[in-house]
């Protein structure tokens, strides 16, 4: 409260001491005006500066702590020798990178975060200094806040929802994920929306507020899995061995050094069709190099069968002769147009 002996209030220095100097009421509040009021106004603004320099500070330490990373690669530890060493090289490598640009992403996002709110509390004090009543701008702030939050529920779940993609890293720029409806190639990450292109080309642009699951196919490592089928009549286990030479070739293949990261395996027999045994066979590669191994290592089954003699499977089919007037006979085959039985006995032919 002011009274008619001191009209400036106490923690007016710059006015009290002209009063007290001067004993003028006028002087006293023309030198509160120019001279307490600014210098307030500058305080509060160096101090919201200072405040800004010393949290950003903080934010570029702890973002260059993520980007080193805080636990070393345990393949690299546990292999460093010959193509494995190699391609774990490439990997941790590309895993620096994507460690490096997700760390950036959330140190920029927090500084604006950082920034906006200092800015508007340093700019509240401001306006209270002043003389402004800021009680009602806060009713306000708060009552719009409110009808921004249930107005775009949807806007607020897509930042959210960037948000923690970024920071949990699900995925990154150069990707290849599923994300339900949209299949391809991640080409750009907001905080609102994804952006991918598909195998056809398209573009699909997906809110991240929508996005209820992703599914990574090149992250950290991939799998080739092959199911190769093969006649009833074949070897099994000399299908195996041949399945392991083409895929043995294929690791100490110079042309596939990094692609390939670890010695393939052959899983066995995976399924009994009625027209065929499956075999499966896995090899472990590189992120986004499952399919181009894939595709040589058909190419290479294929070439290797040829050579080998091993029958591929066809679809067979059995005829059942009835007769009008009797029960139904035996099922006949066609023996003149099916091919020599190796296993059980063959169907007509091809369908």
């Amino acid at each position: 409260m002011l009274s008619l002996n001191d009209p400036c209030s106490d923690d007016a220095t710059i006015c009290n001491f002209v009063y007290s100097e001067t004993d003028s009421t006028a002087a006293a509040n023309v030198a509160d005006w120019l001279v307490g009021k600014p210098m307030a106004l500058i305080g509060l603004a160096l101090l919201g500066l200072v405040i800004r320099w010393v949290l950003h500070r903080v934010i570029d330490r702890v973002v260059k702590r993520a980007e080193t990373g805080m636990m070393p690669n345990r393949f690299s530890r546990a292999m460093t020798g010959g193509k494995v060493g190699t391609a774990l090289n490439i990997h941790e490598s590309a895993g620096a990178t994507r460690r490096v640009q997700r760390a950036q992403t959330m140190g920029t996002l927090l500084k604006s975060i950082v920034t906006g709110i200092i800015l508007a509390v340093i700019g509240t004090m401001m306006l209270s200094e002043i003389g402004v009543n800021v009680a009602p701008i806060i009713a306000s702030a708060g009552i719009l806040g409110l009808a921004i939050g249930f107005g775009a529920q949807s806007l607020v779940s897509d930042f959210l929802s960037g948000i923690f993609m970024i920071f949990e890293d699900q995925y990154g720029v150069g990707d290849e994920v599923d994300l339900g409806e949209a299949v391809g190639t991640v080409e750009a990450v907001s905080l609102r929306v994804t952006r991918l292109r598909d195998v056809n080309g398209t573009v699909w642009y997906v809110r991240n507020g929508e996005i209820l699951r992703v599914g990574n196919m090149s992250q950290n490592w991939a799998r080739t899995v092959l199911d190769i089928s093969v006649a009833y009549g074949e070897d099994v286990a000399q299908v195996q061995r041949v399945l392991a030479d083409v895929a043995h070739d294929l690791w100490v293949d110079e042309d596939f050094k990094g692609r390939v990261i670890e010695e393939p395996s052959v899983w066995g027999v995976q399924d009994i069709t009625p027209d065929a045994v499956v075999v499966r066979v896995a090899l472990k590669t590189a992120p986004l190099e499952q399919w181009a191994v894939a595709r040589e290592m058909r190419q290479r089954i294929k070439a290797r069968f040829d050579l080998e003699g091993i029958e591929m499977p066809f679809a067979q089919r059995v005829v059942w002769m009835r007769s009008a007037d009797s029960e139904p006979a035996q099922p006949e085959v066609d023996i003149d147009s099916a091919p020599p039985a190796k296993g059980p006995a063959q169907a007509e032919g091809p369908a």
